[in-house]
């Protein structure tokens, strides 16, 4: 049997969120949750740990979000960097730093991390075919390449990842792979880049992983195998891209850094950064234990990946436990961000202010830890006012109410115990040793229920006993029951800092209880006969069904929007001589640029071979001004002048609505003569 080690530290990392929107329930139940729950165990019981995570800001989604607004992709970024860290703040995420990988100290770090493995000579230089957007004249990013799934037939996979089945993909797996850019079906291209070679490492990952590491998740160790049993090829770490960390290395311009090559290095870069003369302790030491937190569609680049880059370098430690989250579900349909179908954090807390531990308590109770598993606005209600309000709230109220009623707020003196007392204080003597080990084992759920079970005992508890009916014929009796029900209550203190953080900053305040911590949840008494307690409030409030029903129709109107047709019907027909008269010829815009004061408007000049001529058009949200330079387009020419904000507009674009709504450019398919007639 393999002995538990003790380590002296403890390195906890949260995958990055892309910082291209905001986030949403199933990014804190799969990841943030779960990573904070097992960061404030440790913290409880006065561990050294570090809890790191930061914004994944070179992630091809920025740059797709970017494109999609019209604006540098620096101002994405800043945006959603911000608000993501705020989120997360917000719900009581304590992270000991929360970096950015598009910081100056990231990007130093990661071109010295490529640098040295380049000096070692770990890297391979191939030439390789790539994905080529002719149209736009660059070279595609995974994310960039859509088509369909060759193994769940989903038509919208990506380049690199199914997000319908889940699995990594290349983007010559891809079915009638097209260009996310033009809609073109792209080219292969031959071009340079830099490798890690995964196959040199297929025998030490079998042996680390699939031997030394029995004791991870089924669903961690399971793709693991998987992986290992199909044989590990050479993988990129550099992309033609614009955005990003440039290659260090000359001959390699207009290169960066891959980003999952460079994402994972920003837990080490950020400690680097928070802990500039101690962080080494925590990436070296072999007495730090690592555990990565994140959802199933990271684990490749956790458990295989990212260990073979520091496995290569030689200096650093290697991940302890990996335990990655299934995905959650809502109301039995996949969140998706691009169709809106989400409760976003920050809108929760808009509708539910002060209801962060409520949503905290329900998605922890709704774990996806071994399966995908669902969250329902029914279910959340029935928790918040069966489970928080009528076991959590009502025992701790019932209790302090009857001690302020009483004893005027202070712990009474106990007097003799019964076979109940007895009974109370066996089964919460058990209940400590039993919480440890489920979060030790990452069994959240599980753990979470026995936190609960301190309340549900003190009610049966009070239920039994009817304090309130001996005040008169035995107050000594009632005296031992609240002073015993305060005990209760004091470790309920300690252990919902765990689950329920502000909940716990509550009863702490009306309990005036300081300086506790895990261990005190093995003493009989923590607060003594005569201490002085606050004036009780209400923990929880009831939700009602109007709140309830606002949040299931603002999901059903986002899931109309979607699921109605956007095609237009049909306009009354037209004789051929009015066909004739329009005039449509084919232009290829030279100049664009914003209309001042417009959020909407683009100044287009456009060369239609007879002349150029000035168009103003209502692209600006769908389109970035300089990406337009150069593409062809198809023109009414013989369209009345007018003036739109000042401008004489003389034409007009051809164009259609893209399947999420999105304007698209109809162009020729080959290049053409510009002023040629379409007819």
């Amino acid at each position: 049997m393999k002995t538990k080690r003790t380590f002296k530290r403890y390195t906890i990392t949260a995958a990055l969120p892309y910082a291209n929107g905001p986030i949403h329930i199933g990014h804190i139940a799969g990841v943030y949750l779960p990573a904070d729950i097992y960061v404030r165990y440790l913290k409880a019981q006065q561990k050294d740990v570090i809890f790191i995570c930061g914004s994944d800001e070179h992630g091809v989604p920025v740059t797709i979000r970017a494109r999609q607004e019209g604006v540098p992709v620096q101002e994405i970024v800043d945006r959603y960097h911000k608000q993501i860290q705020q989120t997360l703040q917000n719900f009581g995420i304590s992270f000991t730093y929360y970096g950015r990988t598009s910081a100056p100290y990231h990007h130093e770090f990661s071109s010295s991390f490529f640098k040295d493995l380049n000096e070692q000579g770990i890297f391979e230089e191939n030439q390789s075919l790539q994905f080529y957007d002719e149209q736009e004249g660059v070279f595609l990013a995974d994310r960039y390449i859509t088509g369909t799934c060759p193994n769940c037939k989903y038509e919208e996979a990506y380049g690199d990842q199914c997000e319908n089945c889940g699995s990594t993909l290349s983007p010559f797996e891809l079915i009638n792979p097209k260009s996310a850019l033009s809609g073109s079906f792209p080219i292969k291209k031959e071009t340079k880049h830099w490798y890690l070679p995964l196959q040199d490492y297929q025998k030490w990952l079998e042996k680390w992983i699939l031997e030394e590491h029995k004791d991870w998740k089924a669903n961690v160790y399971g793709q693991c195998k998987s992986w290992l049993q199909q044989g590990l090829k050479a993988r990129a770490v550099t992309r033609d891209q614009e955005w990003g960390v440039p290659v260090p290395i000359d001959g390699a311009d207009g290169k960066v850094l891959y980003v999952w090559f460079d994402a994972p290095l920003g837990y080490i870069s950020a400690t680097k950064k928070a802990l500039p003369n101690d962080w080494e302790k925590y990436w070296k030491d072999k007495d730090t234990y690592l555990i990565h937190f994140l959802g199933k569609d990271n684990i490749v680049f956790h458990c295989i990946i990212f260990p073979t880059m520091l496995k290569a370098n030689g200096t650093y430690i290697l991940p302890q436990q990996v335990p990655a989250n299934e995905f959650l579900n809502l109301e039995g349909r996949k969140i998706s961000t691009s169709k809106n179908y989400a409760v976003w954090l920050h809108e929760y807390l808009e509708d539910f202010p002060n209801g962060q531990d409520v949503l905290r308590y329900v998605l922890c109770s709704n774990m996806p830890e071994n399966k995908d598993n669902d969250f329902t606005w029914k279910d959340f209600q029935a928790k918040n006012n069966n489970e928080l309000v009528g076991i959590l709230g009502n025992f701790v109220n019932r209790t302090l109410v009857l001690t302020q009623k009483y004893y005027l707020g202070k712990v009474p003196v106990p007097a003799k115990y019964f076979d109940l007392e007895e009974i109370l204080i066996a089964n919460v003597k058990e209940l400590p040793s039993r919480l440890e080990a489920a979060i030790e084992g990452f069994k959240f759920r599980e753990a979470l229920s026995l936190a609960m079970e301190l309340a549900r005992i003190g009610n049966k508890y009070l239920a039994e006993t009817e304090p309130w009916k001996l005040a008169k014929e035995n107050p000594e009796r009632v005296k031992t029951i609240l002073y015993l029900c305060i005990q209760l209550v004091a470790k309920l203190g300690i252990v919902m800092d765990v689950f329920l953080p502000f909940t716990a900053i509550k009863l702490k305040q009306m309990l005036s209880l300081e300086e506790v911590n895990w261990k005190h949840l093995y003493a009989e008494e923590l607060l003594r006969p005569g201490h002085q307690l606050q004036s009780p409030s209400l923990l929880f409030q009831k939700i009602e069904e109007v709140q309830i029903n606002n949040q299931i129709e603002k999901l059903e109107q986002n899931l109309k929007k979607e699921t109605k047709s956007d095609i237009q019907p049909a306009k009354a027909p037209i004789s051929f001589d009015e066909f004739q008269k329009m005039d449509i010829r084919n232009g290829t815009i030279v100049q664009a640029q914003k209309v001042p004061k417009s959020k909407k408007l683009l100044k287009l000049l456009v060369d239609i071979g007879l002349e150029r001529r000035t168009i103003v058009s209502g692209i600006a949200q769908s389109f970035d001004p300089k990406h337009l330079i150069g593409k062809q387009v198809c023109v009414l020419i013989n369209l009345a002048p007018r003036k739109i904000m000042g401008i004489n507009s003389e034409g007009m674009l051809l164009m259609g609505d893209g399947d999420q709504g999105e304007l698209a450019l109809i162009s020729p398919v080959h290049q053409v003569p510009n002023g040629s007639q379409i007819s």
